[in-house]
């Protein structure tokens, strides 16, 4: 079992197994999100146990399609969280406990800034792969 939670506790969720892979994503509108170190679950094993109602949803204008979750109250970023699809990410930073993974990938490296150094050998992908 995995605790998560935001910043400031409202949100509280647990992962009922461990995530299937953790990657990096270097493109400009998750650094603002403040939401970059993924991991990624199966909806299956992702229970919200507190602060639905503290849930707020970033819906982007098109190309972008990916709706992000935030805590009304503290701002912290939460992925995709109450996403329809059957696996979505989650910022490793909301991990309240180890998620037993390493760096396995790092996508949009060609929009990483100048001032970050990928530091790992984590497979690199200058932008999403297919």
């Amino acid at each position: 079992m995995i605790k998560g939670s935001c910043c400031c506790g409202s949100i509280k969720f647990e992962l009922t197994s461990p995530p299937s892979m953790m990657g990096m994503c270097h493109c400009s509108r998750c650094r603002k999100l403040g939401a970059s170190a993924l991991v990624f679950t199966d909806k299956k094993f992702f229970n919200l146990l507190e602060g639905q109602e503290f849930i707020a949803r970033y819906v982007p204008n098109a190309p972008y399609k990916y709706i992000r979750a935030f805590c009304k109250i503290c701002g912290t970023a939460l992925g995709e969280i109450g996403s329809e699809n059957d696996s979505f990410p989650i910022p490793a930073n909301c991990l309240d406990d180890e998620p037993g993974l390493a760096m396995q990938f790092h996508v949009f490296v060609g929009s990483k800034p100048s001032w970050y150094e990928i530091c790992d050998n984590a497979q690199q992908f200058q932008e999403n792969p297919e």
